[in-house]
């Protein structure tokens, strides 16, 4: 299937979790189209040179596919040297027909990207990812104290203990109090004029009390 180009300096980048390997395609004055490739590793030492690299050829796209979450440190790196790098669906790349055997995916996304047949994914600006990622992890902290508390009312009633007979709120401060002198296996005393140290009034507590009326 012949493509009709629409870029002139494309490239395109197969990710890896170990290694990300590039393909350069840049149309030259006469018409030719010079293919390179290189191949970089998975640390940080390596998408900084591949972020230069790509600098290097001054690129109108460069294109990679949304494989996992291996994408986003060579975006970001290719971000840090002002080079805004295309995420594609796989399942599009896949889908355009005409792929030639010995054409390795980096080289395919290239050839795709340059004819303008690849449409790039959304991708917020790095503040807005930093503070979703911020978001998201409160609520997965707000979701897991709510587990928590489930679960500790859940153990409670599994022992015949209602606390929420008692008092309104069983993760409340005169709750704990009461769970904690439960924990401690300690009689309800009273040093002062204050409520009752457990929290329980005297009817309820099935040890002696001593209370200071």
């Amino acid at each position: 299937m012949d493509i009709t180009p629409i870029h002139r300096r494309v490239v395109g980048l197969d990710v890896h979790q170990s290694k990300i390997t590039a393909c350069a395609l840049i149309e030259q004055p006469d018409g030719s189209v010079a293919v390179e490739h290189r191949e970089f590793g998975g640390f940080k030492r390596d998408r900084r040179a591949l972020a230069e690299w790509v600098r290097g050829f001054d690129p109108e796209v460069v294109v990679m596919e949304s494989t996992g979450i291996y994408w986003k440190s060579p975006y970001a790196a290719l971000e840090r040297v002002g080079v805004m790098a295309w995420v594609v669906n796989a399942r599009h790349a896949r889908n355009v027909p005409g792929r030639k055997t010995d054409l390795s995916d980096a080289q395919w996304l290239a050839t795709l990207a340059r004819a303008g047949l690849l449409r790039a994914s959304f991708i917020p600006p790095a503040e807005i990812r930093h503070l979703r990622l911020i978001a998201r992890q409160r609520q997965k902290l707000v979701g897991m104290l709510a587990a928590e508390k489930n679960r500790l009312h859940k153990v409670l009633t599994d022992a015949g203990i209602r606390l929420n007979v008692l008092v309104s709120d069983v993760h409340g401060a005169s709750a704990r109090a009461m769970i904690k002198a439960l924990l401690a296996d300690a009689p309800c005393t009273q040093s002062s004029t204050s409520p009752a140290a457990c929290g329980l009034p005297a009817k309820n507590c099935s040890k002696p009390c001593n209370r200071r009326n």
